[in-house]
């Protein structure tokens, strides 16, 4: 089993700092992002996973991922995950392929529905009870897309003639990974995906989770290689702030968010050879929070770092997960 490990941006982490700040201090805060991307080449992280938030903090998930690829040679890249809804499966499809192209196939694309999040579906423009529909007719489109010379389709919401995307993805076959663990996510993923990418899971839950899409693929002739299962895994760098805890009871009840978030860099070894032995390989692991400055507290009151700072955590990790990967 090949063991990968990414780093990601979760959706509660900013490229740059976006308090009152000098001239100066501005010029370096929006050299964060690129720092990250080089200390995760140098460092031998397998990839590097943006999260997508449109009416959030975050970058836009295409320009950072195109950023990424002009700016390294080796790190793979991709979106954790993408929203699908919304998106036109045309520009997407061409936007996908056009980065796998221009960076010598590192891309990898991963879709999801969307959060459960008033803000964001109206800045995708697709009401939540009709999510699902389009994600099942966008994602066979696209591959269509990426695959046939002319493309001819007339669905529920899309109509093509003699449509074509150049050039084609340099990955072939083009991989997607789907994110969610409802059990409607699971038999989609096992029907249209290639690799399950969840997110606050445990190794438990994970074990359930292979079973139904490879169930899933098999009662759809398709199978899923058994190395295209992963997890998402999240941390935070001190004590879990009540709002984050909040949330995810919020959204899993029956779960102590300990379980589902480390709180710290030491221990994320032992997190993620606990998913390993459950049968997931691929892992992000990604940061909630941002790390503190703690020089930079002291003298200006800001609880959130910089590059020093940011360059410390993922020394950190790497120190502490990268050995796993084989």
């Amino acid at each position: 089993m090949r063991i990968r490990v990414g780093f990601g941006f979760g959706g509660s982490t900013r490229p740059a700092s976006s308090g009152p700040t000098n001239q100066g201090d501005e010029r370096v805060a929006d050299q964060t992002f690129a720092a990250v991307v080089d200390d995760l080449e140098r460092l031998g992280f397998d990839s590097l996973w943006v999260s997508e938030r449109a009416t959030g903090t975050t970058l836009d998930p295409l320009v950072a991922m195109a950023f990424a690829a002009g700016r390294t040679e080796r790190l793979k890249f991709g979106p954790a995950v993408m929203v699908l809804p919304g998106r036109n499966p045309v520009l997407c499809a061409k936007a996908l392929a056009s980065l796998d192209r221009v960076s010598g196939g590192r891309a990898l694309p991963a879709f999801g529905l969307g959060i459960a999040d008033a803000a964001e579906h109206q800045a995708f423009g697709v009401q939540r009870g009709d999510r699902a529909a389009w994600f099942d007719e966008a994602l066979p489109l696209m591959r269509r897309l990426w695959t046939e010379d002319v493309v001819d389709h007339d669905g529920d919401r899309f109509h093509l003639e003699g449509v074509r995307v150049q050039p084609k993805p340099i990955q072939d076959p083009f991989e997607v990974w789907l994110g969610g663990q409802a059990p409607s996510e699971l038999r989609r993923c096992g029907r249209l995906g290639d690799g399950w990418l969840p997110s606050f899971t445990t190794p438990a839950m994970v074990a359930d989770g292979i079973r139904l899409v490879s169930t899933t693929a098999i009662q759809h002739g398709r199978t899923i290689d058994p190395e295209h299962f992963g997890a998402l895994v999240p941390f935070v760098h001190g004590s879990m702030p009540e709002r984050f805890a909040a949330r995810l009871r919020a959204r899993q009840p029956d779960l102590d968010p300990r379980e589902v978030v480390a709180q710290g860099v030491a221990g994320l070894r032992s997190r993620l050879e606990a998913f390993v032995s459950a049968g997931a390989s691929k892992f992000v692991v990604f940061p909630l929070d941002e790390p503190s400055d703690r020089s930079s507290s002291r003298s200006t009151g800001s609880t959130s770092g910089g590059v020093d700072a940011w360059h410390a955590t993922i020394e950190d990790v790497a120190t502490e997960c990268l050995s796993l990967q084989s």
